[in-house]
């Protein structure tokens, strides 16, 4: 399982600064993240999040700080990059317009995010074919 986690402060509701661990990973073939909360001040946990689904804002920011980012890259040239734009379009939910951007990006300079995201996609893309890799 390709997973990574990050810690972040999170202000707690009893007034002090308490942790937040995120997680983003691969389960069942879906890309998953969860978050939970703790407080040693007051003692509260709290398991905020736990489901597949793309990861919001913060919580990528958070593990894209802590581990770096990671690049999908094309090894070699596609014949169609008509089975790109399905994988984008199935895997991120984009739209038509988003896949063409994802593809541009792949294509050029490389697709760039969290190495879960990264290696869901190029399991996906390998599954139809495209020659991809990730640079770490």
């Amino acid at each position: 399982m390709t997973g990574q986690t990050a810690k972040i402060t999170s202000p707690c509701e009893c007034g002090t600064m308490a942790m937040r661990q995120v997680n983003q990973f691969i389960l069942h073939d879906e890309l998953w993240w969860d978050s939970e909360f703790s407080c040693g001040s007051c003692g509260t946990y709290l398991c905020e999040h736990a489901g597949p689904g793309p990861a919001p804002t913060e919580v990528r920011e958070a593990l894209l700080a802590a581990h770096g980012p990671v690049k999908l890259r094309l090894v070699s040239p596609v014949p169609s990059l008509v089975p790109v734009l399905k994988v984008f379009r199935e895997a991120t939910a984009a739209s038509l317009s988003q896949a063409r951007e994802l593809v541009g990006e792949l294509s050029h300079d490389g697709l760039v995010g969290t190495l879960p995201e990264m290696e869901f996609l190029k399991a996906r893309l390998q599954m139809r074919a495209v020659p991809v890799d990730i640079d770490r």
